[in-house]
Protein backbone atom coordinates (compact mmCIF):
# COMPACT_ATOMS: atom_id res chain seq x y z
CA UNK A 1 0.00 0.00 0.00
CA UNK A 2 1.47 3.42 -1.12
CA UNK A 3 1.50 6.02 1.73
CA UNK A 4 -0.61 8.86 1.08
CA UNK A 5 0.36 12.43 0.43
CA UNK A 6 -0.06 14.85 3.07
CA UNK A 7 0.76 18.62 3.26
CA UNK A 8 4.57 19.44 2.93
CA UNK A 9 4.36 21.08 6.94
CA UNK A 10 2.78 18.45 8.35
CA UNK A 11 5.42 16.20 7.30
CA UNK A 12 8.10 18.25 8.95
CA UNK A 13 8.98 16.33 12.36
CA UNK A 14 8.72 18.97 15.41
CA UNK A 15 12.29 20.33 16.42
CA UNK A 16 14.20 17.83 18.34
CA UNK A 17 12.02 15.01 17.24
CA UNK A 18 13.34 12.47 15.08
CA UNK A 19 10.94 10.84 12.06
CA UNK A 20 8.32 9.13 13.32
CA UNK A 21 8.42 6.90 10.49
CA UNK A 22 12.01 5.99 11.80
CA UNK A 23 10.41 5.59 15.29
CA UNK A 24 7.63 3.58 14.95
CA UNK A 25 8.52 0.26 13.70
CA UNK A 26 6.26 -0.68 10.21
CA UNK A 27 4.48 -3.70 12.23
CA UNK A 28 3.04 -1.27 14.35
CA UNK A 29 1.19 0.31 11.12
CA UNK A 30 -0.21 -3.32 10.27
CA UNK A 31 -1.26 -4.19 14.10
CA UNK A 32 -2.86 -0.58 14.61
CA UNK A 33 -4.87 -1.47 11.54
CA UNK A 34 -5.73 -5.35 12.55
CA UNK A 35 -7.00 -4.09 16.10
CA UNK A 36 -8.76 -0.55 14.94
CA UNK A 37 -12.44 -0.60 16.42
CA UNK A 38 -13.38 0.20 12.65
CA UNK A 39 -13.99 -1.40 10.31
CA UNK A 40 -11.19 -1.13 7.64
CA UNK A 41 -11.07 -2.37 4.25
CA UNK A 42 -8.13 -1.80 0.96
CA UNK A 43 -9.23 -1.80 -2.34
CA UNK A 44 -7.29 -1.33 -5.58
CA UNK A 45 -8.45 0.89 -8.20
CA UNK A 46 -11.43 -0.26 -9.02
CA UNK A 47 -12.84 -0.99 -5.56
CA UNK A 48 -11.76 -4.65 -5.42
CA UNK A 49 -11.07 -5.87 -2.04
CA UNK A 50 -7.09 -6.54 -1.22
CA UNK A 51 -7.09 -6.56 2.45
CA UNK A 52 -10.29 -6.63 5.83
CA UNK A 53 -9.48 -6.27 9.21
CA UNK A 54 -11.14 -8.42 12.14
CA UNK A 55 -13.53 -5.69 12.57
CA UNK A 56 -14.63 -5.71 8.46
CA UNK A 57 -15.50 -9.21 9.73
CA UNK A 58 -17.49 -8.83 12.28
CA UNK A 59 -19.96 -5.76 11.12
CA UNK A 60 -20.23 -7.06 7.59
CA UNK A 61 -20.54 -10.92 8.22
CA UNK A 62 -17.87 -12.33 5.54
CA UNK A 63 -14.71 -13.76 6.46
CA UNK A 64 -11.75 -12.64 4.98
CA UNK A 65 -11.63 -15.32 2.58
CA UNK A 66 -14.97 -14.67 1.48
CA UNK A 67 -14.41 -10.75 0.56
CA UNK A 68 -10.64 -11.07 -0.75
CA UNK A 69 -10.93 -9.95 -4.80
CA UNK A 70 -14.37 -9.26 -4.48
CA UNK A 71 -15.92 -6.15 -5.69
CA UNK A 72 -16.97 -3.62 -2.59
CA UNK A 73 -20.11 -3.81 -3.78
CA UNK A 74 -20.66 -7.36 -2.68
CA UNK A 75 -22.14 -4.81 0.46
CA UNK A 76 -24.46 -2.30 -1.08
CA UNK A 77 -28.14 -2.86 -0.92
CA UNK A 78 -30.83 -1.56 -3.65
CA UNK A 79 -32.71 1.00 -1.02
CA UNK A 80 -29.17 2.84 -1.48
CA UNK A 81 -30.05 6.12 -4.24
CA UNK A 82 -28.14 5.68 -7.75
CA UNK A 83 -27.11 9.34 -6.73
CA UNK A 84 -25.75 8.20 -3.63
CA UNK A 85 -23.39 6.35 -5.34
CA UNK A 86 -22.05 8.84 -8.20
CA UNK A 87 -21.78 11.46 -6.00
CA UNK A 88 -19.42 8.93 -4.08
CA UNK A 89 -17.28 8.37 -7.44
CA UNK A 90 -17.23 11.76 -8.45
CA UNK A 91 -15.60 12.64 -5.24
CA UNK A 92 -13.06 10.08 -5.55
CA UNK A 93 -12.50 10.65 -9.29
CA UNK A 94 -11.32 13.82 -8.10
CA UNK A 95 -9.09 12.52 -5.83
CA UNK A 96 -10.76 14.35 -2.53
CA UNK A 97 -12.29 11.66 0.15
CA UNK A 98 -16.15 11.11 0.67
CA UNK A 99 -18.30 10.44 3.77
CA UNK A 100 -21.83 9.47 3.98
CA UNK A 101 -24.19 6.78 4.91
CA UNK A 102 -25.05 4.05 3.12
CA UNK A 103 -27.40 0.93 3.41
CA UNK A 104 -25.10 -2.09 3.36
CA UNK A 105 -25.88 -6.12 3.18
CA UNK A 106 -24.57 -8.54 5.58
CA UNK A 107 -23.75 -11.85 4.60
CA UNK A 108 -26.96 -12.75 6.23
CA UNK A 109 -28.99 -10.73 4.34
CA UNK A 110 -29.81 -8.02 7.17
CA UNK A 111 -29.50 -4.65 6.65
CA UNK A 112 -27.40 -2.22 8.86
CA UNK A 113 -26.70 1.88 8.56
CA UNK A 114 -22.98 1.90 7.90
CA UNK A 115 -21.20 5.32 8.59
CA UNK A 116 -18.39 5.47 5.44
CA UNK A 117 -15.19 7.56 4.89
CA UNK A 118 -13.33 6.12 1.59
CA UNK A 119 -9.73 8.38 1.03
CA UNK A 120 -7.66 7.74 -2.16
CA UNK A 121 -4.52 6.24 -1.97
CA UNK A 122 -2.30 8.34 -4.51
CA UNK A 123 1.09 7.01 -5.58
CA UNK A 124 4.55 9.18 -6.10
CA UNK A 125 3.10 10.16 -9.24
CA UNK A 126 -0.16 11.72 -7.92
CA UNK A 127 -1.99 8.43 -9.50
CA UNK A 128 -4.49 6.75 -7.28
CA UNK A 129 -3.60 3.33 -6.84
CA UNK A 130 -5.87 2.33 -3.92
CA UNK A 131 -8.86 3.29 -1.79
CA UNK A 132 -9.01 2.67 2.03
CA UNK A 133 -12.73 2.68 3.10
CA UNK A 134 -13.37 2.65 6.88
CA UNK A 135 -17.13 2.40 8.28
CA UNK A 136 -18.84 1.67 11.85
CA UNK A 137 -22.11 0.22 12.23
CA UNK A 138 -24.69 3.19 13.02
CA UNK A 139 -27.64 1.53 12.71
CA UNK A 140 -28.76 1.92 16.21
CA UNK A 141 -28.31 5.96 16.82
CA UNK A 142 -29.97 6.48 13.47
CA UNK A 143 -32.79 4.16 15.09
CA UNK A 144 -32.66 6.56 18.65
CA UNK A 145 -31.98 9.55 16.43
CA UNK A 146 -35.15 9.41 14.14
CA UNK A 147 -37.26 7.35 17.50
CA UNK A 148 -36.29 10.93 19.35
CA UNK A 149 -37.72 12.69 15.78
CA UNK A 150 -40.81 10.64 16.11
CA UNK A 151 -41.42 11.68 19.51
CA UNK A 152 -41.16 15.22 19.12
CA UNK A 153 -42.77 15.66 16.15
CA UNK A 154 -45.63 13.41 17.84
CA UNK A 155 -45.16 16.07 20.61
CA UNK A 156 -45.84 19.29 18.75
CA UNK A 157 -48.36 17.98 17.19
CA UNK A 158 -50.29 17.43 19.98
CA UNK A 159 -49.46 20.45 21.61
CA UNK A 160 -50.41 22.31 18.05
CA UNK A 161 -53.69 20.44 18.51
CA UNK A 162 -54.06 20.83 22.09
CA UNK A 163 -57.46 23.37 22.83
CA UNK A 164 -55.49 25.79 25.11
CA UNK A 165 -52.43 27.68 24.73
CA UNK A 166 -49.56 26.44 25.58
CA UNK A 167 -45.94 27.91 25.84
CA UNK A 168 -42.51 27.04 27.03
CA UNK A 169 -39.83 29.39 28.73
CA UNK A 170 -36.34 29.40 29.84
CA UNK A 171 -34.99 30.47 32.83
CA UNK A 172 -35.82 34.18 31.83
CA UNK A 173 -39.09 33.65 30.41
CA UNK A 174 -38.52 33.85 26.95
CA UNK A 175 -40.23 32.33 24.80
CA UNK A 176 -38.76 28.80 23.44
CA UNK A 177 -41.84 26.85 22.12
CA UNK A 178 -45.35 27.47 22.02
CA UNK A 179 -48.77 26.28 20.01
CA UNK A 180 -51.11 27.58 17.83
CA UNK A 181 -53.40 29.01 20.65
CA UNK A 182 -50.93 30.86 22.15
CA UNK A 183 -49.98 32.72 18.66
CA UNK A 184 -53.76 33.35 18.87
CA UNK A 185 -53.02 35.11 21.95
CA UNK A 186 -50.60 37.30 20.14
CA UNK A 187 -52.97 39.28 18.56
CA UNK A 188 -55.30 39.71 21.32
CA UNK A 189 -52.84 40.59 24.69
CA UNK A 190 -49.67 42.23 22.06
CA UNK A 191 -46.78 40.63 21.17
CA UNK A 192 -46.16 38.33 24.37
CA UNK A 193 -48.79 37.14 25.95
CA UNK A 194 -46.96 34.99 28.44
CA UNK A 195 -45.30 38.17 29.97
CA UNK A 196 -48.38 40.28 30.35
CA UNK A 197 -49.84 37.19 32.20
CA UNK A 198 -46.46 36.44 34.30
CA UNK A 199 -46.71 39.82 35.29
CA UNK A 200 -50.16 39.09 36.19
CA UNK A 201 -49.82 36.31 37.95
CA UNK A 202 -47.13 37.97 40.14
CA UNK A 203 -49.35 40.82 41.07
CA UNK A 204 -52.09 38.29 42.33
CA UNK A 205 -49.99 35.78 43.92
CA UNK A 206 -47.49 38.51 45.70
CA UNK A 207 -44.71 36.83 47.41
CA UNK A 208 -45.95 33.24 46.92
CA UNK A 209 -44.95 32.97 43.15
CA UNK A 210 -41.25 33.15 43.84
CA UNK A 211 -41.67 30.62 47.06
CA UNK A 212 -43.67 28.41 44.32
CA UNK A 213 -40.94 28.55 41.97
CA UNK A 214 -37.96 28.08 44.40
CA UNK A 215 -39.73 24.93 45.23
CA UNK A 216 -40.80 23.54 42.06
CA UNK A 217 -44.10 23.83 42.95
CA UNK A 218 -46.87 23.62 40.54
CA UNK A 219 -49.59 26.41 40.10
CA UNK A 220 -52.80 25.07 38.91
CA UNK A 221 -56.07 26.98 37.42
CA UNK A 222 -54.85 30.45 38.23
CA UNK A 223 -58.00 32.76 37.01
CA UNK A 224 -56.37 36.34 35.93
CA UNK A 225 -58.10 39.49 34.30
CA UNK A 226 -56.51 40.94 31.70
CA UNK A 227 -57.87 44.72 31.16
CA UNK A 228 -57.68 46.26 28.24
CA UNK A 229 -58.52 49.90 26.93
CA UNK A 230 -61.54 49.90 24.58
CA UNK A 231 -61.96 46.23 24.60
CA UNK A 232 -64.21 44.37 27.14
CA UNK A 233 -62.26 42.17 29.87
CA UNK A 234 -60.34 38.98 29.04
CA UNK A 235 -60.58 36.04 31.85
CA UNK A 236 -57.54 33.44 31.83
CA UNK A 237 -57.10 29.35 33.62
CA UNK A 238 -53.24 29.53 34.13
CA UNK A 239 -51.26 26.65 34.89
CA UNK A 240 -47.46 26.88 35.51
CA UNK A 241 -45.13 23.89 36.14
CA UNK A 242 -41.56 23.67 36.74
CA UNK A 243 -39.13 20.96 34.89
CA UNK A 244 -35.47 20.80 34.07
CA UNK A 245 -33.08 18.64 32.62
CA UNK A 246 -29.53 17.60 32.17
CA UNK A 247 -27.16 19.65 30.03
CA UNK A 248 -26.36 18.16 27.24
CA UNK A 249 -23.08 20.34 26.32
CA UNK A 250 -19.58 19.05 26.43
CA UNK A 251 -18.22 20.82 29.24
CA UNK A 252 -21.13 19.09 31.34
CA UNK A 253 -20.19 15.98 30.18
CA UNK A 254 -17.87 15.55 33.78
CA UNK A 255 -20.06 18.16 35.85
CA UNK A 256 -23.64 17.75 34.93
CA UNK A 257 -25.73 20.68 35.06
CA UNK A 258 -29.33 21.19 35.04
CA UNK A 259 -31.14 23.71 33.08
CA UNK A 260 -34.65 24.89 34.25
CA UNK A 261 -38.07 25.48 32.31
CA UNK A 262 -41.10 26.60 33.14
CA UNK A 263 -44.59 25.44 31.31
CA UNK A 264 -47.67 28.00 31.32
CA UNK A 265 -50.59 26.65 29.91
CA UNK A 266 -53.35 29.38 29.07
CA UNK A 267 -57.16 28.69 28.77
CA UNK A 268 -59.71 31.38 27.82
CA UNK A 269 -62.62 31.32 30.21
CA UNK A 270 -63.89 34.69 28.93
CA UNK A 271 -67.25 33.12 27.74
CA UNK A 272 -67.81 31.26 30.97
CA UNK A 273 -66.76 34.25 33.23
CA UNK A 274 -69.46 36.18 30.86
CA UNK A 275 -71.89 33.20 31.72
CA UNK A 276 -71.11 33.18 35.35
CA UNK A 277 -71.72 36.82 35.58
CA UNK A 278 -75.26 36.58 33.60
CA UNK A 279 -76.15 34.03 36.21
CA UNK A 280 -75.30 35.76 39.37
CA UNK A 281 -76.61 39.09 38.27
CA UNK A 282 -79.83 37.27 37.05
CA UNK A 283 -80.37 35.63 40.71
CA UNK A 284 -79.04 39.41 41.90
CA UNK A 285 -81.87 40.62 40.32
CA UNK A 286 -84.59 37.82 41.47
CA UNK A 287 -83.53 38.18 44.74
CA UNK A 288 -83.62 41.72 44.88
CA UNK A 289 -86.89 42.00 43.10
CA UNK A 290 -88.39 39.26 46.32
CA UNK A 291 -86.53 41.46 48.22
CA UNK A 292 -88.11 44.60 47.42
CA UNK A 293 -91.86 42.89 47.43
CA UNK A 294 -91.34 41.59 51.04
CA UNK A 295 -89.88 44.95 52.19
CA UNK A 296 -92.31 47.07 50.50
CA UNK A 297 -95.61 44.69 51.81
CA UNK A 298 -93.63 44.96 55.27
CA UNK A 299 -93.33 48.75 55.32
CA UNK A 300 -97.16 49.13 53.65
CA UNK A 301 -98.73 47.34 56.15
CA UNK A 302 -96.77 48.78 58.84
CA UNK A 303 -97.60 52.12 57.41
CA UNK A 304 -101.33 51.04 57.27
CA UNK A 305 -101.29 50.04 60.92
CA UNK A 306 -99.79 53.19 61.91
CA UNK A 307 -102.32 55.25 59.95
CA UNK A 308 -105.53 53.09 61.14
CA UNK A 309 -103.85 54.25 64.73
CA UNK A 310 -104.90 57.72 64.93
CA UNK A 311 -108.79 57.38 64.36
CA UNK A 312 -108.93 54.12 66.41
CA UNK A 313 -107.59 56.21 69.12
CA UNK A 314 -110.14 58.98 68.29
CA UNK A 315 -112.64 56.48 68.79
CA UNK A 316 -111.76 54.71 72.00
CA UNK A 317 -111.50 58.60 73.24
CA UNK A 318 -114.89 58.89 72.32
CA UNK A 319 -116.28 56.37 73.91
CA UNK A 320 -114.33 57.46 76.96
CA UNK A 321 -116.26 60.78 77.16
CA UNK A 322 -119.47 59.09 76.80
CA UNK A 323 -118.78 57.14 79.46
CA UNK A 324 -118.05 59.70 81.64
CA UNK A 325 -121.06 61.90 80.66
CA UNK A 326 -123.61 59.30 81.17
CA UNK A 327 -124.57 57.48 84.17
CA UNK A 328 -125.50 54.44 82.36
CA UNK A 329 -123.47 53.93 79.00
CA UNK A 330 -124.53 50.31 78.23
CA UNK A 331 -128.23 51.89 77.71
CA UNK A 332 -126.50 54.54 75.10
CA UNK A 333 -126.77 52.98 71.47
CA UNK A 334 -123.75 55.34 70.37
CA UNK A 335 -121.68 54.26 72.88
CA UNK A 336 -122.40 50.73 72.02
CA UNK A 337 -121.90 51.00 68.53
CA UNK A 338 -118.47 52.88 69.23
CA UNK A 339 -117.47 50.53 71.16
CA UNK A 340 -118.27 47.39 68.79
CA UNK A 341 -116.12 49.54 65.86
CA UNK A 342 -113.38 49.93 68.69
CA UNK A 343 -112.85 46.12 69.72
CA UNK A 344 -113.04 45.55 66.02
CA UNK A 345 -110.88 47.94 64.77
CA UNK A 346 -108.22 46.47 67.58
CA UNK A 347 -108.92 43.16 65.57
CA UNK A 348 -108.48 44.44 62.05
CA UNK A 349 -105.10 45.93 63.42
CA UNK A 350 -104.04 42.87 64.75
CA UNK A 351 -104.64 40.69 61.71
CA UNK A 352 -103.04 43.39 59.68
CA UNK A 353 -100.22 43.00 62.13
CA UNK A 354 -100.25 39.33 61.75
CA UNK A 355 -99.75 39.85 58.08
CA UNK A 356 -96.69 41.50 58.32
CA UNK A 357 -94.14 39.29 56.36
CA UNK A 358 -91.58 38.00 58.97
CA UNK A 359 -88.21 39.53 58.92
CA UNK A 360 -85.90 36.42 59.25
CA UNK A 361 -82.70 38.61 59.42
CA UNK A 362 -79.42 38.37 57.55
CA UNK A 363 -76.37 37.10 58.52
CA UNK A 364 -74.02 40.17 59.57
CA UNK A 365 -70.62 39.66 57.28
CA UNK A 366 -67.75 42.07 55.25
CA UNK A 367 -69.04 43.31 52.25
CA UNK A 368 -67.45 45.41 49.96
CA UNK A 369 -69.26 48.36 48.63
CA UNK A 370 -67.85 48.91 45.29
CA UNK A 371 -68.28 45.50 43.93
CA UNK A 372 -71.85 45.60 45.39
CA UNK A 373 -72.32 49.32 43.34
CA UNK A 374 -70.29 47.65 40.42
CA UNK A 375 -73.14 45.26 40.04
CA UNK A 376 -75.59 47.18 40.74
CA UNK A 377 -74.58 49.09 38.15
CA UNK A 378 -74.39 46.27 35.57
CA UNK A 379 -77.88 44.98 36.87
CA UNK A 380 -79.15 48.34 35.97
CA UNK A 381 -77.35 48.78 32.37
CA UNK A 382 -80.56 48.22 30.34
CA UNK A 383 -82.69 50.66 32.26
CA UNK A 384 -79.94 53.41 32.15
CA UNK A 385 -79.48 52.62 28.16
CA UNK A 386 -83.21 53.17 27.81
CA UNK A 387 -83.38 56.27 29.89
CA UNK A 388 -79.75 57.84 27.79
CA UNK A 389 -78.21 58.07 31.19
CA UNK A 390 -74.14 58.80 31.12
CA UNK A 391 -73.04 57.00 33.97
CA UNK A 392 -69.51 58.11 35.40
CA UNK A 393 -68.38 55.14 38.08
CA UNK A 394 -65.25 56.00 40.35
CA UNK A 395 -64.75 54.01 42.76
CA UNK A 396 -62.09 54.21 45.56
CA UNK A 397 -58.95 52.55 44.42
CA UNK A 398 -58.93 50.46 47.95
CA UNK A 399 -61.98 50.36 49.78
CA UNK A 400 -62.04 48.46 53.28
CA UNK A 401 -64.97 46.67 54.36
CA UNK A 402 -68.20 47.30 56.17
CA UNK A 403 -69.67 44.56 58.27
CA UNK A 404 -73.57 44.86 57.41
CA UNK A 405 -76.47 42.46 55.02
CA UNK A 406 -75.28 42.12 51.88
CA UNK A 407 -78.81 41.93 50.29
CA UNK A 408 -80.21 45.02 52.46
CA UNK A 409 -77.47 46.94 51.39
CA UNK A 410 -77.86 46.15 47.64
CA UNK A 411 -81.50 47.15 48.41
CA UNK A 412 -80.62 50.25 49.34
CA UNK A 413 -78.50 51.33 46.78
CA UNK A 414 -80.92 50.12 44.27
CA UNK A 415 -83.52 51.99 45.81
CA UNK A 416 -81.07 55.37 45.19
CA UNK A 417 -80.28 53.80 41.53
CA UNK A 418 -83.60 53.69 40.78
CA UNK A 419 -85.10 56.64 42.61
CA UNK A 420 -81.86 58.91 40.51
CA UNK A 421 -82.31 57.70 37.15
CA UNK A 422 -86.43 57.99 37.78
CA UNK A 423 -85.47 61.48 38.26
CA UNK A 424 -83.48 61.62 34.89
CA UNK A 425 -86.11 60.09 32.99
CA UNK A 426 -88.49 62.56 34.01
CA UNK A 427 -86.08 65.44 33.33
CA UNK A 428 -86.86 67.49 30.18
CA UNK A 429 -83.05 68.58 29.98
CA UNK A 430 -81.08 67.04 26.90
CA UNK A 431 -78.23 65.75 29.47
CA UNK A 432 -78.60 62.94 31.79
CA UNK A 433 -75.80 62.29 34.03
CA UNK A 434 -75.16 60.06 36.69
CA UNK A 435 -72.13 60.43 38.93
CA UNK A 436 -71.68 57.13 41.72
CA UNK A 437 -68.45 57.49 43.30
CA UNK A 438 -67.51 55.62 46.80
CA UNK A 439 -64.57 57.45 49.56
CA UNK A 440 -62.82 55.68 52.30
CA UNK A 441 -63.14 58.38 55.08
CA UNK A 442 -61.55 56.41 58.03
CA UNK A 443 -64.42 55.80 60.08
CA UNK A 444 -66.59 55.25 57.44
CA UNK A 445 -67.59 54.66 53.81
CA UNK A 446 -69.07 57.23 52.01
CA UNK A 447 -71.61 56.62 48.99
CA UNK A 448 -72.51 59.34 46.58
CA UNK A 449 -74.96 59.02 44.36
CA UNK A 450 -75.68 62.57 42.26
CA UNK A 451 -78.25 63.09 38.76
CA UNK A 452 -78.88 65.99 36.83
CA UNK A 453 -82.01 65.63 37.30
CA UNK A 454 -84.20 68.28 38.76
CA UNK A 455 -83.60 67.82 42.24
CA UNK A 456 -85.20 67.83 45.47
CA UNK A 457 -86.59 71.28 46.89
CA UNK A 458 -85.66 72.49 49.79
CA UNK A 459 -88.98 71.93 51.84
CA UNK A 460 -89.34 68.30 50.63
CA UNK A 461 -85.26 67.46 52.10
CA UNK A 462 -86.93 65.43 54.71
CA UNK A 463 -90.32 64.81 54.04
CA UNK A 464 -89.29 62.40 51.25
CA UNK A 465 -88.13 59.87 53.42
CA UNK A 466 -91.65 59.63 55.10
CA UNK A 467 -93.58 56.31 54.18
CA UNK A 468 -96.05 56.98 51.32
CA UNK A 469 -94.59 60.29 50.34
CA UNK A 470 -94.74 60.45 46.73
CA UNK A 471 -94.03 63.02 44.03
CA UNK A 472 -95.50 60.87 41.56
CA UNK A 473 -98.60 60.74 40.33
CA UNK A 474 -101.74 58.27 41.68
CA UNK A 475 -101.53 56.79 38.28
CA UNK A 476 -97.71 55.73 38.30
CA UNK A 477 -98.53 53.17 40.75
CA UNK A 478 -95.95 54.48 43.40
CA UNK A 479 -96.46 53.93 46.83
CA UNK A 480 -93.91 56.30 47.96
CA UNK A 481 -92.12 53.61 50.23
CA UNK A 482 -88.21 53.26 48.16
CA UNK A 483 -86.33 56.16 50.34
CA UNK A 484 -88.65 55.47 53.16
CA UNK A 485 -87.08 51.24 52.64
CA UNK A 486 -83.64 52.89 52.32
CA UNK A 487 -83.53 55.33 55.26
CA UNK A 488 -84.55 52.45 57.19
CA UNK A 489 -81.64 50.22 56.05
CA UNK A 490 -79.15 52.83 56.57
CA UNK A 491 -80.64 53.03 60.25
CA UNK A 492 -80.14 49.23 60.67
CA UNK A 493 -76.29 49.30 59.43
CA UNK A 494 -76.08 52.58 62.00
CA UNK A 495 -74.98 54.92 59.30
CA UNK A 496 -76.44 57.96 58.08
CA UNK A 497 -78.86 59.18 54.51
CA UNK A 498 -79.37 62.34 53.67
CA UNK A 499 -79.52 65.06 50.59
CA UNK A 500 -77.27 67.28 50.22
CA UNK A 501 -78.97 71.08 49.77
CA UNK A 502 -76.34 73.11 48.49
CA UNK A 503 -76.13 70.62 45.36
CA UNK A 504 -77.33 72.11 41.93
CA UNK A 505 -78.28 71.81 39.99
CA UNK A 506 -79.67 68.33 40.35
CA UNK A 507 -79.69 65.96 43.40
CA UNK A 508 -77.08 63.97 45.51
CA UNK A 509 -77.45 61.81 47.69
CA UNK A 510 -75.06 60.98 50.49
CA UNK A 511 -74.80 57.34 52.57
CA UNK A 512 -72.59 56.97 55.25
CA UNK A 513 -71.96 53.85 56.67
CA UNK A 514 -69.21 52.99 59.94
CA UNK A 515 -66.44 50.57 58.78
CA UNK A 516 -64.21 48.48 61.31
CA UNK A 517 -60.13 49.31 60.31
CA UNK A 518 -58.12 46.35 58.95
CA UNK A 519 -60.43 44.61 57.05
CA UNK A 520 -59.49 46.02 53.28
CA UNK A 521 -62.11 45.08 50.98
Amino acid sequence: MNKPTVPDDANLPAPGIADPAAVVPPQVFRLVVEQAALAISITDAHANILYANPTFERVTGYSRAEVIGHNESILSYRVTPKIVYETLWAQLKRQRPWNGLLVNRRKDGSRYLADLTITPVLDADGQTTHYLGMHRDVTEMHRLERQVQNHKALIESVVDAAQVAIVLLDENEHVLLDNQEYKKLIGDLGKEPAATLMAALRTQIGPGFDNARASRRGLSNREVLIEQPHRPPRWFSCSISWFEEQDVSADAFYEPARRHYLLLTIQDISELKRQQEAIRINALHALLAEQERIQGLREALAGAVYQLEGPLNMLEAAVKMLERRKESPGDDPLATVLDDAVRNGRETLETLRASIPYDAGELVQPVDLNTVLHDLLKLSTPTLLAAGVVVDWQPAARLPAIQGRATQLSTLFKQLLDNAVEALYESRSGQRDMRVSTLDCGDHVEVVIEDSGPGVPEEWRYKVFEPFFTTKGADQHHLGMGLAIAQEIVARHGGTLDIDASYQPGCRMRVQLPCPRGEPS
